[in-house]
């Protein structure tokens, strides 16, 4: 099993993923705030709904549309980090199941986003701790142009099903998340690759293209929600390999489609949560361990050293004992957060994310 580097510098703030997460609408300004539509979803009874969704499409002034979704979110009960760039839009949120079907409906009766598919997942609070809706030059961050016409096959979750059961020698099951992502779950036989943030896969495709011949190899890639695939499957396909397949909706639809089936563990996600079964049926297994003792466990936290706040794995017996720091040195810090006891932590926020619309 891979390892995390102690005090690897990977701080996961929510609202603030390596790029950061006001009370005038200005459209050329990031900005921050405190028809029948197509949604695969567990339930609708719960009182907050939390959905997934990307769209590439071209959009001729994408500020204004910042400005658009900001109006929206302002009179409903949403919390939200949207990027919107030239080339589409990339979404998570969690609202009360009334402000998430408005917005579905509100999205989808504009023709540019009409084929646009939502993943819905139900959840006791809002799991973003504010509304954010920004302009990004890249819906994904890669530093380098991908060719939106070269995408691998999109391949439907019962499709993806066969295709692991019925795999061969050639065929490359890829796992395309980082890391700490993949530690805590991922599907059965799958190559892990260790790369540490998204900016790090071009040149993981030109190793790759090294070690497995790209005419012969097929392969099979996924990530959590889909959009990375879209983007890493072209620069595959750039570097030479011919069948390239991706997963429909990512991780979070095949969870939704056909459950833990050839999955082990539980999917790590961007906002409060952390981390989440891929299905509602049977119990996650755990396939991490503690980086203290190596006990079995699936809770991430943020140091407690205000200058490491580095992403780790503890039992909650360890994170006590170390007072939620990830290693001794951390412990003798200057500065330090008080470790609060809670079976789910949820990552720590700088106080300046938090401050209100327009500080």
């Amino acid at each position: 099993m891979h390892s995390m580097a102690i005090c690897r510098k990977r701080a996961v703030l929510t609202g603030q993923w390596s790029v950061a997460t006001g009370s005038t609408i200005d459209p050329h300004v990031n900005s921050d705030y405190n028809a029948p539509f197509h949604v695969e979803s567990l339930a609708m009874s719960q009182p907050y709904q939390v959905l997934a969704y990307y769209y590439f499409t071209q959009l001729a002034d994408p500020h204004l549309e910042v400005t658009r979704h900001l109006a929206f979110v302002r009179q409903h009960d949403i919390m939200c980090r949207i990027y919107i760039s030239q080339n589409g839009i990339n979404g998570q949120m969690s609202a009360s199941s009334e402000a998430a079907k408005a917005y579905m409906q509100w999205l989808k009766e504009d023709p540019r986003f009409r084929d646009l598919v939502f993943k819905s997942h139900t959840y006791h609070e809002h799991v973003f701790p504010r509304a954010t809706v920004k302009y990004r030059k890249q819906l994904v961050a890669l530093d380098e142009p991908a060719d939106m016409a070269l995408t691998g096959e999109h391949v439907s979750p019962e499709q993806w099903k066969k295709m692991i059961e019925e795999r061969d020698e050639h065929t490359l099951l890829l796992d395309v998340r980082n890391d700490y992502e993949w530690e805590i779950g991922h599907f059965e036989g799958a190559e892990l690759p260790t790369l540490e943030n998204f900016r790090e896969f071009p040149s993981y495709a030109r190793e790759l293209k090294e070690q497995c011949n790209p005419k012969e190899t097929k392969v099979m890639m996924y990530c959590t929600g889909g959009i990375r695939c879209e983007l890493y499957s072209a620069l595959l396909k750039k570097e030479g390999f011919e069948q390239v397949y991706q997963l429909d909706g990512g991780v979070i639809n095949y969870g939704l489609q056909e459950g833990n089936d050839h999955w082990r563990g539980k999917l790590f996600v961007f906002d409060d949560r952390l981390s989440v079964p891929i299905s509602p049926e049977g119990q996650a297994e755990v396939i991490s361990e503690c980086q203290h003792c190596a006990a079995p466990t699936d809770v991430y936290y943020n140091c407690a050293n205000m200058d490491c706040n580095e992403l780790f794995l503890s039992c909650p017996e360890c994170a006590e004992k170390m007072a939620g720091c990830c290693c001794e040195a951390c412990q003798g810090a200057p500065r330090l957060r008080l470790h609060e006891k809670g079976e789910h932590p949820k990552p720590f926020r700088r106080a300046h994310l938090l401050a209100t619309v327009g500080g």
